[in-house]
């Protein structure tokens, strides 16, 4: 008899439920009864795709650093590097607000429930990083950033926007501080602060802004589509 096959759509909705449950209702409601029953399918599931609830914690990890890197393949290498970099900064901000859920879950922000994730699964996320090292180093060969270091400058960028992503969803950034004065203000100061000119950063944040809808937001990630196929 052949191995029993899950169906495809089950697994992300499994993620998705677990993880939405972790943040309404806290680590007491991770259960993989709790989980199956909000899917409408039996415990077995949690066990098929995940082999047990330590591996269904794992996948919420992966999960969420895979939709970010579905956001991060649709922004468009532009003759404006700056441009294209601030629109990074604005999916990181789309994805977190998009699966909060996930986010929390992605950098360690959710407890776990007992369930606890390696060094190499707290790493795992890194490889969509390098796409930011990338336009980085891009921006440092048109000259406009003076830093040389393109991997720092990632990391200082991933850092600070980070620190508003997770202030905003908590709810402590208010009028008349709220988020999106803040962040479009930000971008700004972080472009000029690693060698840019006011001028040309101001420019090329407002590019971004208006690419954003189009390159980011009117685009459904590729595993969103598969999951509603």
């Amino acid at each position: 008899m052949s191995p029993r096959r899950s169906n495809p759509q089950t697994r992300p909705a499994l993620v998705d439920i677990a993880a939405r449950l972790l943040a309404d209702e806290g680590p007491q409601a991770l259960s993989a009864r709790r989980i199956a029953a909000e899917a409408g399918s039996s415990t077995m599931a949690v066990y098929t795709n995940f082999g047990g609830m330590s591996g269904l914690v794992r996948e919420m990890v992966y999960e969420g650093f895979a939709r970010l890197q579905d956001y991060f393949s649709h922004v468009i290498q532009t003759a404006d590097p700056v441009a294209d970099m601030t629109l990074y900064g604005r999916a990181y901000r789309h994805n977190a607000l998009t699966n909060p859920h996930l986010y929390a879950v992605m950098f360690g922000g959710a407890s776990l429930a007992g369930f606890s994730l390696g060094a190499e699964d707290r790493q795992h996320g890194r490889y969509t990083l390098s796409t930011v090292v990338e336009c980085a180093a891009r921006c440092v060969a048109a000259g406009r950033f003076q830093a040389d270091d393109a991997e720092l400058v990632a990391h200082q960028l991933w850092t600070a926007i980070h620190g508003l992503v997770t202030l905003e969803l908590g709810e402590y950034l208010i009028d008349p501080c709220n988020a999106d004065r803040i962040f479009e203000a930000q971008l700004i100061s972080l472009m000029v602060g690693v060698g840019d000119t006011l001028e040309a950063a101001t420019r090329s944040v407002q590019s971004s802004r208006k690419r954003l809808r189009k390159e980011i937001e009117g685009v459904r990630p590729a595993r969103d589509l598969a999951r509603h196929a």
